[in-house]
């Protein structure tokens, strides 16, 4: 009883971090709902006894992509009357997908809730759905595992690739000039006459 009035707080609490994301006319104040966003649905996989997904979005999402929006966000100049411009033109579409998903989700705990009792799969007292997923992953689908590494490597050689241009009117230093400059060559010491006053 108690894991169901916390798991339904927590996804109040999500709806509503994810209503704000959509709502706050401040970007920062977007990328921080999202964050508690992230949160609560880590929560939520808690409740669910999925920890391995819920640690790795709390790592992934919370500690580096959000990180790296509010940096980008606060960083940039955003002009938020331009942002604001295809709101009311987007609407439709999004109250649509809204809806699908807002289905998706009912139809999920209505089949849990009121599905038949043998659905559930009964749980060994050791089990570890962590040692599970890292057993399948690296036993039944470890070539593909390695080719998505593979692929994901070859992309960031690819982006540090295209961004890594010479341009013309970069000003650079050469440190190996600089370590083999003299005093002589850049100091001249210019003998003047005293100044007195009259």
């Amino acid at each position: 009883m108690l894991e169901t009035i916390v798991f339904y707080a927590f996804a109040a609490i999500l709806l509503g971090a994810a209503l704000r994301v959509i709502t706050a006319r401040n970007p920062v104040h977007a990328a921080l709902a999202l964050v508690l966003a992230f949160f609560t649905a880590a929560g939520i996989w808690l409740l669910l006894r999925a920890e391995f997904l819920a640690i790795t979005l709390l790592l992934v999402y919370v500690g580096a992509v959000m990180v790296l929006f509010l940096f980008v966000v606060m960083m940039l100049d955003v002009n938020l009357e331009r942002l604001r411009e295809g709101f009311w033109k987007n609407l439709p579409m999004a109250v649509v997908v809204g809806g699908i998903m807002a289905f998706e989700l009912v139809a999920m705990l209505a089949s849990r809730h009121f599905g038949s009792a043998t659905s559930t799969r009964v749980v060994p007292a050791g089990y570890s759905n962590t040692r599970e997923l890292g057993r399948v992953l690296y036993t039944q689908y470890v070539y593909a595992f390695e080719i998505a590494a593979v692929i994901l490597l070859v992309a960031i050689i690819a982006a540090i690739a295209l961004t890594l241009r010479r341009r013309k009117d970069t000003k650079a230093l050469d440190p190996a000039l600089q370590l083999a400059a003299r005093r002589e060559e850049r100091v001249r010491l210019v003998s003047m006459p005293a100044e007195t006053e009259r």
